[in-house]
This record gives C-alpha cells, sequence and structure tokens, in this order.
C-alpha cells in the first residue's frame, strides 16, 4: 500500500497513516457486512482511481475472485465511487452488477479525515447465497451500518489504536451488542458461551455486561471499576478477564454513527487454552533456564576443586595439566551460563568467544595480545558448547607454543558467518598467530596432542566440519576451521 499511494496519490505520510489504522481495522468491518472491500484513492492527476488494499470476509462467500490490489480504473467508469468522494456520503443507488453469473451489490462508504475525503471503501455483498436473516446476522448487518457511518463521519478508527488481527478478537469469536446504558441487547452463541467460561449460569440478554463482568472476575478492589468501565463500552479498549476457570479476552467498540454514542460492540474471545499452553511454556522455560543455571554452578565447582587440587601439586606438569582441565571446564560453563539467561536453546556466540579468549589469554607471562574480529552470530547450544571448547584448546596451543617466555606477539580469532534463509550456512573460523610457527614434518591430523585429539573430535565428530592447521606467512600458524550452521534468521 506505502508504494501505492507515494506512487500513484497525492496523500500525505499522516494521511497513509489514517489507511494503515483503517487497513488494521477493516476486517471486523468486512465480517459484519458479509461483504468485501476494497479501498481506491484518487490518483494525483484526479483521472483515475487506484485501489491499494482488499479484504475478504470470513462469514461469507467473496465477490472477487482476483486481486484487485493495484488497478487503476478511470473516473467515471464507477459513478457510486464518484459520487461518495464528491458528496462525501455513502452511496447505496444502484442495482445489483452481474459478475460471472453472480449478482453482486455495490456501495461506497467515503474514507474521511479531518474533514477531507481521502478515498472510497467499496462495499462489494455477494446475493447468490442471500437468505431470511437471522438475529445474528441482522445485528452484524446493523452494526457494519453503524461503523461506515463513522467512516465516512471521520470517527472510526479510534487514532492510537492500532490493532493486531491476529491476537485481537473478531466478529466470528464472539459479539456482544450493547446499547447507551452498557445492557446487552444480543450475544452471540460463541460469546454467551465463552462467558459461560468464566462461570456465568444466566442468559447475558437484559444484563448490564460490565457490572456482569466485573462480577465474574476475582476481586480486586478498585480496579472492578476500569471493568465495569471497559465491559461498557465507554472507551476503545481491549483486556482479558479470568474467573473460575476461564480467560476471556475483550475488545469494546464505542458506536457513534452521527456523533452521539448509541452503545458499543464487544467482541470476545475464549482464551483459555491458549493462556494455559502459554503457561505451561513459560513454566518449560524457566526449568530449563535453571538447569542450565544448576549445570554452570556444578561445572564452577569442578573447576574450583580442580583448581585446589593443582596447587597441591608438586610436580610442574601435573599442575599445568589440570590448569587445562580448569580451562576446558570453564569454557563449558560460559555456554551454560548464557544460555541460563536466554529463552531458547541459542547464544549470541561473540560474547562466549571474547569470555574465553579472555580467560585463555591469562596463560602467558609475555605480553601477547588476543583479540577478535568478525562475528560468529547466534549459534544453537548444540554448536555452541563444542565449538566453545575448541576455541579454547587452539588458543591454549598457540599460547603455550607459539610463544617463548617474556616474549610478545599477537593472536587473533577471526569470524566469518555464510548463509541466510534457506541457504546452508557455513561459520570460518580463523586463528592466527606470529610466533614461533609449526615444527618441520609436523601433522595436525597426526598430532598425539591432547587438545588437537580434542580438537579434531569435535570438529569432524561433532559438528561435522573440518580442521586444519597451516603455516602462516610471513612467520606463525593459521587454524583454520569450517563448521556447518543453522542459517541465520
Amino acid at each position: 500500500m506505502n508504494d501505492l499511494v507515494r506512487q500513484h496519490t497525492a496523500l500525505s505520510e499522516t494521511d497513509l497513516e489514517w489507511l494503515h489504522l483503517l487497513v488494521s481495522e477493516w476486517q471486523l468491518l468486512s465480517d459484519l457486512s458479509f461483504a468485501d472491500l476494497v479501498l481506491w484513492v484518487p490518483t494525483l492527476d484526479g483521472t483515475r482511481y487506484v485501489s491499494v488494499a482488499q479484504m475478504r470476509p470470513n462469514t461469507g462467500p467473496t465477490s472477487y475472485q482476483d486481486d484487485m490490489v493495484g488497478h487503476l480504473v478511470p473516473r467515471g467508469r464507477r459513478p457510486l465511487l464518484d459520487a461518495a468522494l464528491d458528496e462525501g456520503r455513502i452511496v447505496r443507488e444502484g442495482d445489483p452488477e452481474w459478475r460471472e453469473e453472480v449478482p453482486v451489490r455495490v456501495e461506497s462508504i467515503p474514507v474521511r479525515r479531518e474533514g477531507r475525503v481521502l478515498g472510497v471503501i467499496a462495499r462489494n455483498t455477494n446475493l447468490l447465497t442471500v437468505r431470511t436473516p437471522s438475529r445474528l446476522e441482522l445485528t452484524y448487518l446493523q452494526s457494519a451500518s453503524d461503523l461506515a457511518q463513522m467512516i465516512a463521519a471521520g470517527t472510526f478508527p479510534y487514532p492510537g489504536q492500532q490493532v493486531d488481527m491476529d491476537a485481537s478478537p473478531r466478529a466470528g469469536d464472539g459479539l456482544i451488542r450493547l446499547d447507551a446504558d452498557g445492557v446487552v441487547t444480543y450475544a452471540s452463541p460463541n460469546a454467551l458461551s465463552a462467558y459461560h467460561r468464566l462461570g456465568l449460569a444466566a442468559d447475558l440478554v437484559g444484563q448490564h455486561l460490565g457490572t456482569t463482568t466485573a462480577e465474574l472476575a476475582p476481586s480486586r478492589g478498585p480496579v472492578d471499576e476500569a471493568i465495569v468501565k471497559l465491559a461498557s463500552g465507554w472507551a476503545p479498549r481491549e483486556t482479558e478477564i479470568e474467573g473460575n476457570s476461564g480467560v476471556i479476552q475483550l475488545r469494546a467498540i464505542p458506536l457513534k454513527p452521527k456523533g452521539t454514542r448509541i452503545g458499543s460492540l464487544v467482541l470476545c474471545r475464549d482464551v483459555t487454552e491458549l493462556r494455559r499452553r502459554e503457561r505451561e511454556l513459560i513454566t518449560k522455560d524457566a526449568t530449563i533456564r535453571e538447569i542450565h543455571h544448576r549445570v554452570k554452578n556444578n561445572l564452577q565447582t569442578v573447576a574450583a576443586l580442580l583448581r585446589l587440587q593443582a596447587r597441591r601439586m608438586d610436580s610442574e606438569g601435573g599442575r599445568e595439566a589440570l590448569n587445562e582441565a580448569v580451562r576446558r571446564v570453564g569454557s563449558i560453563a560460559i555456554v551454560h551460563e548464557t544460555l541460563s539467561q536466554n529463552l531458547d536453546e541459542r547464544v549470541e556466540f561473540d560474547e562466549i568467544a571474547d569470555r574465553v579468549i579472555a580467560m585463555v589469554a591469562e596463560i602467558p607471562p609475555g605480553k601477547v595480545e588476543c583479540r577478535r574480529t568478525g562475528r560468529f552470530g547466534i549459534l544453537d547450544a548444540e554448536v555452541a558448547t563444542p565449538l566453545s571448547m575448541v576455541l579454547t584448546e587452539i588458543l591454549q596451543n598457540a599460547l603455550e607454543h607459539a610463544f617463548t617466555q617474556g616474549e610478545g606477539g599477537r593472536v587473533e580469532v577471526s569470524a566469518t558467518r555464510t548463509g541466510t534463509g534457506r541457504t546452508d550456512g557455513r561459520l570460518l573460523i580463523t586463528v592466527l598467530d606470529d610466533g614461533s610457527g609449526l615444527p618441520e614434518g609436523f601433522d595436525p591430523q597426526r598430532a598425539g596432542n591432547l587438545g588437537l585429539q580434542i580438537v579434531r573430535t569435535l570438529v569432524e565428530g561433532e559438528l561435522g566440519g573440518t580442521f586444519d592447521m597451516l603455516r602462516a606467512e610471513p612467520r606463525g600458524t593459521k587454524v583454520v576451521l569450517d563448521v556447518p550452521v543453522s542459517p541465520q534468521k
């Protein structure tokens, strides 16, 4: 809609925002009217109309099999559009049109904002299935007529009340019609069922909806007055009411077709099962986070015990082996700590990589600078845990063997992420140092060093990637990892 309005019309950005607000609401008008809606806006030169939005009803058959958005119609071809735009009134004159042997009643509703008519809604009703309307259908049609008059007068939609059509109740979920005093004049079967779920034993018709709703909700003192006011339909609001063993969602729409409030529409939906499942998911999320938190604490306890044991070791080799184990345990604990703070099993690995680099950088007695470039991005937990251990082993190996005691140097970890949307993702990691380099005849695929064995096992076995160590130019060592990862969203 933005592109069509900006390309073909003279409407301002504030006018466009009003049309967006209208389109966020007009599923309700379409459902209550049992009709298709097409929004036509005059072009910049005033000689044509362009259709910028379309809505089909959920309550009846469509009048348009094709998509109408983007169509251009010369002025004069559709007299009802011209009359509604020029006179600023709802136009219903004319005989039904025939489209593919289907009779269609066409009406035009001007869209007004601050006294100006921005465009026209063409309301097209398929008459093929018309029959004697029931009480529900009559209430729908009367409510649609009231909303149409409010659109023509510029009093609907309500400013600042942007509606999420997926989350907000719809007409088919449950509809209650109130008079000016907030008394129920009609309640659809779905609406009545929703209130029975709250604990209502009687019929709704004839009762004051605000008072009835407040009585069914748990006592909250002064808050009850807000519930009474909202359920009485005095202001355009949404809320949820929980009572007995049910939860219903309410949306109130005051009806002011001629400027004075004549009553209200209250849409309601039973969301009991939805809220129950949400609570279950929240409980599961909290449990998972607590598990990660406890694992992290246990790993830190193990690391502390290993550190104490290392201090008591007389053998320098044994002490260093225990310190390496402390760092390995610590890298896993960092991942679980990050997971304990997230709602899903995915982590931002850049933070983990920085903490691993800082932890391992304490090894050399000299002045070796460690830094990261590029981004790892968000990784799944099953990738992040082994990858943190791999990064720890490679950095330990570089800092222990690439530089002599007291020697300065640099170690750089770089990450490049590929793959977005549906494409396969890859993570290319390079660890480059400017140390002494690899000894002659060194084969990284056969080396018996425990750290390299861990790296090979994790990269090739768990991560399904590749691992290689090369001589760097002019000096130093380059370690290259290529790991498959989930595509970035």
